[in-house]
C-alpha cells in the first residue's frame, strides 16, 4: 500500500482532481483505488514509495532547473511578461533575442538583480530565482523562438514563444450583428440519385449551392475524420481513427479526374452489374458501409492505377507534394490501413493491440520491412487521402462562390479510438491505460466511458504543444467555423482508469490559457470561426475563458429555460451563440414530441429503474406544455382546444415550424437546421450509452436531397426563418 501522502502529493503534482460535485451538486471524493490508476497511467510505478518519492521530486523540480519552459504563451494585449529560472547569485546582465517566425529578429539586454522576483528555492545546495520579464508588446503573434544568453553568446535557455492575438476571429457579418443560420447535416445520411449508397462531397456541393439561394450561409457537418475502412462498423464519427485525416467513404468517385482518363473504371461502372448494385445501395434505409466501401475500393484502384502508370503529370506532381507535407502522420496512418486489412482479413479484427508483438511499434524493423513489401498499397491509401482533401476543399469553395458567409462548419471530435492509428503510432501523447469520458449526468445516470485514451497534458506541454497545434491546422481547413465537441477538453477531461466504471473516474487538468491562446492564434490564421460545445458539466473557467476569447456558445433548444422551467425567451439568448433545436445525440422534434426517444430508451435498458423512466416522461410533458405557452404568448402557435398536440401523438408541421420560427427569433448570431426537423423524422441518428444495440450512425434521410430542397414547402419554411433571423429580436 502506498503512502498516502506521497500520492497525495503526486496527485498535486499531476493535476488531477481529488474531489469533484455532480450535475445535482452533490459532493464526491476521489476513491484510493480510482486516484492511483489514474496515476499509473501517467506511468507512475506505484507500488515502491521510493519510486513515487523520485518521480515526485523529478517533477517538483524540472521547472526550477531550467531557465524557460518548452513553450511560453502570451498575449500583449493582456501582458508580456514571461518566468524565467535562474541561479544565484545572478548574472549581471543577460541578452534576450526572439527569432521570429516570419524571419528577422528582435533582442534586448536585461538587468537580472533589477527584474521582479516572483519565487525562490533552493534544491540540493543550488539557490534559484524565478524572475520576470518583460517582452516587447509589439512583438507580432506567431510561433517564435525566444533564447536567453550570457553576455559572451553562451545560450543558457531557449524555448517557443507562442504569441496569440486578443481573440478568436469572427466573421465581419457577425461582428456587425448579423444573424445568420443554415443547415447541420450528418453527410453520410444524404440520399440522392447519384451518390453510391452514402452522402458524398458532391452530395455536399449540391447541399450548399441549393442552401445558399435560399438564404443560408452555413453548413455544418459531422465529423469527418478518418475511420477504419477494414473495419466498416467501426463507422462513428466521434470515435475516429484520426483526427488528422478525412475519411474516404465521402469521396464521389465520378468526380475524381482519373475516373475520366480510366476507361477500365467508366466500363466497370457502367455496366449493369454495377449499376444494379449501385441502386440497391442507394435504396437501403441504412448506410451499408460494408457494401459501399467495396464498391468504391473497386473503382479506385483503377483511378489509382491510372495516376501511377498514365496519369496527368502535374497531377502526380500535387499528388508527391501531398505525400511530403503529410510526413510520417499520413505514412503512419496509411501503414496502420495496410497492417489492419493484412490481420483482419475481412473480420473483425480488433485493433492494433491484437497483432504481434513486433508490429506494436510504428518504428519497428518488422513494421518498415511490411510498409516496404505493400509500398503500392501504402501510397493507394495515401491517394485516398489526397482525393478526400481535394473534394473537400472544393466544397468549401463552392461555399465561398455562392456567398455563404460562413460556408462550411466542421466538427472537432474530442479524442481517437484507442485501436486506431493516431494511438498506435504515438503512446508517449496517448496513454493507453486510461480512457476518457464524463460523469453522471440526466442522461447517462452510471456515467460514460468513450472508450478514447486521453492525451496527456503533460506530453503536450513538452513538445510546446505541437500535438494540438497540428489538430487544429487538419480541421480548421481554408475558413468556415469549426465545433469543437466537448471544449471542456480545453480545462479538464474526465479520465476513467483501465478497469473502472466510468462513474468512479475524476478529473485530469489541462494548460487552459495556452490552448485557448493557441486556438486563438490558428483561428485568424485560417480565418475560422470557433464554437464550442459547452453542454452538461460546464466549469466557470471555461464559460469565462469561451467569453474572453471570443468563442461562440452552443444552445440546444431542449435544455434552454429560465428559473420556472419555460423557455429561454427568443430576447434573452446571449448574442454569440449558435442556436439549435437538437443535435445528433438527442431526438429530432417529432421523436422529442411524441416521447418515442423514452420508449426507445426503455426498450434498450437505458434507465436505471421504472422511476426513473416515469419520471422522465413527467418532466417532458411539463416541458412540452411550456412550450406551447412560450409559442402561444409569442403568437407564433395557436393552441389547439382539442388537445392535438398532447404528449405521445405525432407533432403537426404548424407546431415544429413555430418551434424553429421561435428559435430563429432569438437574439443568437447564428442558428443550424436539422433536415430530420423538416422531415418530421423520429429515428435517432444515435442513442448514447448504446453500440451494436442500435443502428448509430446508419439512418439516411427519408427524402432524396433535390426532392427534399426544391419543394415547395422547404422554400416556404427556409423564407420564413430567413425573416426571422432578419428581424430585431424583441427584449
Amino acid at each position: 500500500m502506498a503512502d498516502p501522502q506521497l500520492i497525495e502529493w503526486l496527485r498535486q503534482l499531476r493535476g488531477v482532481e481529488r474531489e469533484f460535485f455532480d450535475f445535482r451538486g452533490q459532493h464526491h471524493r476521489v476513491s484510493d483505488d480510482s486516484l492511483e490508476g489514474i496515476l499509473a497511467a501517467f506511468g507512475h510505478d506505484l507500488d515502491d514509495d521510493q519510486a513515487i518519492l523520485d518521480a515526485g521530486r523529478e517533477l517538483a523540480e524540472k521547472e526550477w532547473r531550467r531557465v524557460l519552459p518548452p513553450a511560453a504563451v502570451i498575449r500583449p494585449s493582456r501582458d508580456s511578461r514571461i518566468a524565467i529560472t535562474v541561479l544565484r547569485p545572478l548574472l549581471p546582465t543577460v541578452i534576450w533575442r526572439l527569432r521570429l517566425e516570419a524571419g528577422g529578429e528582435i533582442t534586448g539586454e536585461t538587468s537580472l538583480p533589477g527584474l521582479p522576483v516572483l519565487e525562490e528555492r533552493s534544491l540540493g545546495g543550488l539557490h534559484f530565482a524565478r524572475l520576470s520579464l518583460s517582452l516587447p508588446e509589439d512583438v507580432p503573434t506567431g510561433y517564435h523562438r525566444l533564447q536567453i544568453e550570457k553576455t559572451d553568446g553562451h545560450a543558457i535557455g531557449e524555448c517557443r514563444l507562442i504569441v496569440v492575438p486578443e481573440r478568436c476571429f469572427e466573421p465581419e457579418s457577425l461582428s456587425r450583428g448579423d444573424r445568420l443560420w443554415g443547415l447541420a447535416v450528418q453527410l453520410y445520411s444524404v440520399r440522392s440519385n447519384r451518390n453510391w449508397g452514402v452522402g458524398d462531397f458532391s452530395d455536399l456541393v449540391t447541399l450548399i449551392r441549393k442552401s445558399a439561394a435560399m438564404g443560408m450561409d452555413v453548413i455544418g457537418l459531422n465529423p469527418l475524420h478518418a475511420l477504419f475502412p477494414a473495419d466498416p462498423h467501426l463507422n462513428s464519427p466521434y470515435s475516429p481513427a484520426s483526427r488528422r485525416f478525412l475519411n474516404p467513404v465521402y469521396l464521389d468517385p465520378e468526380n475524381v479526374p482519373e475516373f475520366h482518363r480510366s476507361r477500365p473504371a467508366r466500363k466497370l461502372v457502367a455496366g449493369d452489374e454495377f449499376q444494379a448494385r449501385l441502386a440497391t445501395l442507394r435504396s437501403r434505409d441504412r448506410v451499408d458501409y460494408a457494401g459501399v466501401t467495396e464498391a468504391k475500393e473497386q473503382v479506385f484502384r483503377l483511378l489509382f492505377r491510372t495516376l501511377m502508370k498514365d496519369g496527368d503529370g502535374e497531377r502526380q506532381h500535387v499528388f508527391r507534394q501531398f505525400v511530403e507535407k503529410g510526413g510520417k502522420p499520413l505514412k503512419y496512418i496509411c501503414i496502420f490501413y495496410c497492417l489492419h486489412e493484412h490481420f483482419g482479413s475481412g473480420r473483425r479484427s480488433g485493433g492494433w493491440q491484437s497483432w504481434p508483438l513486433a508490429y506494436h511499434d510504428p518504428d519497428s524493423e518488422a513494421v518498415r520491412e511490411f510498409a516496404g513489401r505493400h509500398r503500392e498499397r501504402v501510397r493507394y491509401h495515401m491517394y485516398l487521402q489526397w482525393l478526400a482533401h481535394e473534394q473537400l476543399a472544393a466544397a468549401e469553395d463552392a461555399a465561398r462562390e455562392a456567398g455563404m458567409k460562413i460556408g462550411v462548419y466542421r466538427d472537432l471530435a474530442v479524442g481517437v479510438n484507442g485501436s486506431g492509428p493516431e494511438a498506435w503510432a504515438d503512446r508517449e501523447l496517448y496513454t493507453p491505460r486510461a480512457s476518457i469520458g464524463a460523469p453522471p449526468d440526466p442522461l447517462a445516470l452510471q456515467g460514460q466511458d468513450w472508450g478514447m485514451p486521453p492525451m496527456r497534458p503533460d506530453v503536450l506541454r513538452e513538445r510546446a504543444y505541437q500535438p494540438f497545434i497540428d489538430l487544429l491546422r487538419g480541421n480548421m481547413g481554408t475558413g468556415g467555423a469549426l465545433r469543437i465537441d466537448h471544449v471542456m477538453m480545453l480545462y479538464r477531461l474526465w479520465w476513467v482508469a483501465a478497469g473502472r466504471p466510468p462513474g468512479e473516474g475524476t478529473y485530469v487538468y489541462y494548460d487552459l490559457d495556452a490552448l485557448m491562446g493557441i486556438l486563438a492564434l490558428e483561428s485568424q490564421r485560417h480565418r475560422c470561426l470557433v464554437i464550442g460545445e459547452d453542454l452538461g458539466t460546464v466549469p466557470e473557467a471555461i464559460r469565462h475563458a469561451m467569453d474572453d476569447f471570443g468563442i461562440y456558445s452552443y444552445r440546444v433548444f431542449y435544455f434552454e429555460h429560465d428559473e420556472q422551467g419555460a423557455p429561454r425567451r427568443p430576447a434573452s439568448y446571449p448574442e454569440r451563440a449558435l442556436v439549435t433545436v437538437s443535435t445528433h445525440d438527442l431526438p429530432p422534434l417529432a421523436s422529442f414530441w411524441r416521447s418515442s426517444d423514452i420508449e426507445l430508451r426503455g426498450r434498450l435498458g437505458l434507465y436505471p429503474d421504472e422511476q426513473t423512466r416515469a419520471d422522465t416522461v413527467s418532466f417532458r410533458r411539463r416541458q412540452q406544455e411550456s412550450i406551447l405557452e412560450a409559442l402561444r404568448d409569442t403568437g407564433l402557435y395557436a393552441v389547439a382546444d382539442s388537445g392535438e398536440e398532447d404528449a405521445g401523438r405525432p407533432v403537426s408541421p404548424a407546431l415544429a415550424e413555430a418551434i424553429q420560427v421561435y428559435l430563429a427569433s432569438s437574439r443568437a448570431r447564428m442558428m443550424v437546421v436539422q433536415p430530420e426537423d423538416w422531415l418530421l423524422m423520429e429515428d435517432p441518428v444515435n442513442v448514447p450509452g448504446t453500440s451494436d444495440e442500435h443502428a448509430n450512425w446508419q439512418r439516411k434521410l427519408t427524402v432524396n436531397l433535390d426532392a427534399w430542397l426544391e419543394s415547395d414547402e422547404t422554400r416556404r419554411l427556409a423564407g420564413r426563418i430567413s425573416a426571422a433571423r432578419k428581424t430585431v429580436p424583441a427584449h
